[in-house]
């Protein structure tokens, strides 16, 4: 597949994902300079429950990330034991604070709390995009705040000189809210035929070996065998695992898909940095919207 302006962040087979959020971070860096010269000051409220290390480590890299561009950000940390109406007392608070633009509730919250609490903040502050009103905006075309890693795996895609995917065929392996449906939506926007598939799909190796742009997100080490890639595809790898080493992979086996894809995002390096970046970019987009400006600032995934 050709990849103009590939140059940017695609060496070697590889697709830089650190290098592609600098180039958007520096994008949302003008746009919060451009708000403080009016007067806004744009601001992110992280809320994690329970003690899971793993939770802590993505906060702590969100908010690092949010100084970087100038963007204020606050951590809400809250016992394992908060009841869901404790849960809501504090979602509702958050929702009243005029100071805040954005809230980010960090996943996976522990047990008994529904993730259906996501659905208690407010849609306009719903920096993840995964309020229903946010979710369906985007099923109706294009909605103000949408899912993150499938915007900054679109992102990836306009970073390497394709914005058009017409005659194209994409292959979507996962099914979540998260990632794979608002993906397979993003992918049909930019007008490929997308294929939905995840880990129980009879004869995976087949519609994966159509894919001209394959997107992958199970959380299943190495479900993606190097030789089941279409010579020259493009494959990004969402899906990240602990291994008993001690290592962390993707679903695709890197180095076996190296040796036949154009381009695939490496794990960790590749779609979660522009995950965060993408994260950054919705912050933005909250305090805009929220102050009735025109939401879509920098190019639109």
């Amino acid at each position: 597949m050709k990849t103009g302006g590939a140059e940017l962040i695609l060496e070697d087979g590889v697709i830089d994902g650190r290098r592609a959020a600098r180039i958007v971070r520096q994008g949302v860096e003008a746009q919060v300079e451009a708000l403080k010269d009016e007067g806004v000051h744009p601001r992110v409220v992280f809320l994690r429950v329970g003690d899971d290390p793993a939770s802590e480590v993505y906060v702590n890299a969100k908010a690092r990330a949010c100084g970087w561009v100038g963007i204020r950000s606050d951590h809400v940390s809250l016992p394992a034991g908060t009841s869901a109406t404790e849960m809501a007392e504090v979602i509702q608070a958050l929702n009243d604070d005029d100071d805040v633009d954005a809230i980010l509730i960090q996943l996976p919250l522990p047990a008994p709390l529904d993730p259906m609490v996501l659905n208690l903040i407010d849609p306009n502050k719903d920096v993840d995009g995964f309020h229903p009103m946010n979710l369906g905006a985007l099923m109706a075309g294009r909605g103000p705040l949408e899912p993150c890693t499938p915007a900054g795996v679109i992102r990836l895609l306009m970073l390497l000189g394709i914005e058009d995917l017409k005659g194209k065929e994409a292959v979507v392996v996962g099914r979540s809210v998260i990632v794979g449906r608002p993906m397979a939506v993003m992918l049909h926007r930019a007008h490929a035929t997308v294929t939905s598939c995840h880990r129980h799909t009879r004869d995976l190796r087949e519609h994966v070996g159509r894919a001209d742009v394959l997107v992958v997100a199970t959380g299943v080490n190495g479900l993606i065998r190097g030789d089941w890639i279409k010579p020259g595809a493009l494959v990004f790898d969402v899906g990240i695992t602990l291994c008993e080493d001690g290592v962390l992979r993707g679903d695709v086996c890197f180095e076996e898909a190296l040796g036949r894809a154009a381009g695939v995002t490496p794990v960790p390096g590749g779609v979660g940095p522009m995950t965060i970046a993408q994260l950054l970019d919705n912050t933005v987009r909250c305090a805009r919207i929220r102050r009735g400006l025109d939401p879509s600032g920098l190019v639109r995934a």
